[in-house]
């Protein structure tokens, strides 16, 4: 699939470069992306290259993870990624990281629902998943925010690091969000 660009009221979503190596870089240096996101520790040069000039494009390329940098428009400087694996017919996986200086305003937020939207309206995608370690409440805040129902724990759900982690695990489906779904949704009855 070729890239897209989204917008949000305050961002500019759109997929990283090799031009934007040097950001993501410099964001990854930051001890709170490395202890909670599955990236290498140390974070080099390398890896920041890798990630704009082959997994970002590859993903696209394939269909199996579309990966945005998201940006301030009238300063073009990095405030994060948001990332959208596709794990099966009609569902999604979410990740995302915000630059230390831009945290706490609701970029992420707004760049989360900006690609759950567009999962929805445009890959038929008919659930987003998110998953994160326990105790990232960080993530956590973002994805309730979002509309994200917390589901529950996985016991030793991830791996980060080579440590396999219990993580919280929540969904966000389009009717969180007033669209119509692609395959009919039938929940479970209620028990009384």
């Amino acid at each position: 699939m070729d890239p897209v660009t989204l917008t949000s009221e305050r961002l500019l979503l759109r997929p990283v470069g090799p031009h934007d190596t040097d950001a993501v870089y410099d964001a990854c240096q930051d001890p709170d992306i490395q202890r909670w996101i599955p990236i290498p520790s140390p974070y080099l040069r390398e890896h920041a290259a890798g990630f704009t000039e082959q997994i970002v494009p590859d993903g696209w390329a394939d269909s199996s993870m579309f990966t945005f940098g998201v940006f301030l428009p009238a300063a073009g400087e990095l405030v994060g990624t948001v990332g959208l694996t596709m794990r099966s017919l009609g569902v999604g996986e979410i990740g995302f990281w915000a630059t230390k200086q831009y945290r706490g305003n609701g970029y992420i937020t707004e760049a989360v629902v900006a690609t759950s939207r567009w999962a929805f309206t445009d890959r038929a995608v008919d659930r987003v998943e998110w998953r994160a370690e326990v105790g990232n409440t960080g993530s956590r805040t973002v994805a309730e925010r979002a509309g994200f129902a917390v589901e529950g724990v996985l016991r030793s759900g991830i791996n980060n690091k080579g440590v396999r982690r219990d993580c919280w695990v929540g969904s966000l489906l389009p009717s969180d969000l007033g669209l119509p779904s692609t395959a009919p949704y039938l929940p479970a009855p209620q028990r009384t």
